[in-house]
């Protein structure tokens, strides 16, 4: 994904496995990697206690003793029907989104890993990267301020380094929540092995609860179901 530019304090949050940028008319920096260290080491020391929930590619159950981001990550992966660390990244962003909007920020956009939480006071247009895709580079959502705070969350079988089982060029998922948009967009993503899939993955996307919207490419094929931001076409 990318984002157009905009006059904001630009910073990055490097902590563990985690790499996230952000954007925001406050400068949140020093107080929002706390705020991901905190969340980080709290999902470590889960993980450490508990090490199937970081392998496994199934739900795990409900654990209401959990710290905040693991029982988001658990919520998710029932919803979706997979591992709950499919839902990470998208956690993470949401995660650091809502905090640095607690320090009073009225405009943030959190990227981390193409996972995107977005708080804006005007429209943001998002473009979308498809990998092989001939729409890549030719297909971008026009979010207005109305329909954040959102998260914007993407997986891809053709581009990044993140697990699919499908071969999509890119499922992108519009939600309330990081962990649901996160989580959703694998689930899409792994019934989408060729073109003739994007009907039978647009009716996986009606299946669970949360998300406004998806959009599916897959090669040339582009399908999109539900409240997705306006769709921009063209070069």
């Amino acid at each position: 994904m990318g984002l157009t530019d905009r006059p904001l304090n630009s910073f990055g949050l490097d902590y563990g496995e985690t790499h996230i940028k952000v954007k925001s008319d406050v400068d949140a920096q020093v107080d929002a990697l706390d705020e991901l260290i905190r969340h980080y080491n709290l999902l470590v020391d889960y993980i450490n206690r508990n090490p199937l929930f970081k392998s496994t590619y199934e739900p795990v159950e409900e654990d209401p003793s959990a710290p905040e981001i693991v029982r988001s990550l658990i919520e998710a992966s029932g919803e979706c029907d997979v591992g709950p660390m499919a839902a990470v990244a998208g956690t993470f962003s949401h995660l650091i989104g809502e905090y640095i909007v607690s320090k009073g920020a009225q405009e943030v956009i959190v990227e981390n890993g193409g996972d995107i939480y977005l708080k804006t006071k005007d429209e943001m247009i998002v473009g979308l990267d498809s990998g092989p895709s001939s729409t890549t580079g030719r297909i971008a959502l026009r979010v207005t301020a109305g329909e954040t705070p959102c998260n914007i969350c993407t997986s891809s079988g053709s581009v990044g380094h993140s697990i699919s089982l499908g071969e999509a060029d890119s499922v992108t998922v519009f939600a309330d929540k990081g962990a649901i948009a996160d989580a959703a967009a694998t689930a899409i993503a792994n019934v989408v092995c060729e073109a003739g899939d994007v009907e039978k993955a647009i009716e996986k996307a009606r299946s669970i609860g949360g998300i406004r919207g998806v959009l599916i490419v897959k090669d040339d094929t582009v399908g999109a179901w539900g409240r997705m931001p306006e769709i921009l076409s063209g070069n």
